[in-house]
């Protein structure tokens, strides 16, 4: 993992809370984004060399609704940068972990990514991003 890539934020109403971290960051969101399979809209403000997502779910069935209605707006998860999304996968269900996706997904802000169960990581949902430049690399080596 090279580091910490973003921290997601669940929200109830990204426009109210896009600007209040404004007001609390001193800047702009750079980009805000609908990710129509996983039913939210994000918001992303650059902080250094992390991020800060806002996600707001755009219908009752996301996983950031189901977040929200039982735990209220908070933390939701954090996600590392890593160079090799499938290397990374192969690695850590050998380490133990439950990786929550056979596969990387297409995520928001130009990514590929797959999510760790949080029970394998002491309450913590995390993300693993890899940058989209194409289709992430799957080969034998690498390959799960």
């Amino acid at each position: 993992m090279e580091k910490i890539e973003h921290i997601g934020i669940a929200v109830k109403n990204l426009r109210h809370s896009n600007i209040l971290f404004e007001k609390l960051l001193g800047t702009s969101s750079y980009k805000t984004e609908t990710v129509k399979s996983e039913g939210v809209r994000t918001s992303f403000f650059e902080i250094g060399s992390s991020k800060i997502e806002l996600l707001e779910a755009t219908n009752k069935e996301s996983a950031i609704a189901k977040f929200v209605e039982k735990r209220g707006e908070g933390i939701h998860h954090i996600a590392f940068e890593v160079s090799d999304i499938w290397a990374e996968i192969k690695r850590l269900k050998k380490e133990g972990f439950t990786v929550l996706n056979d596969a990387p997904k297409k995520g928001a802000d130009n990514k590929w990514v797959a999510f760790l169960h949080p029970k394998a990581v002491n309450g913590v949902l995390v993300e693993l991003c890899q940058d989209d430049t194409g289709s992430p690399n799957k080969t034998e080596e690498n390959g799960i």
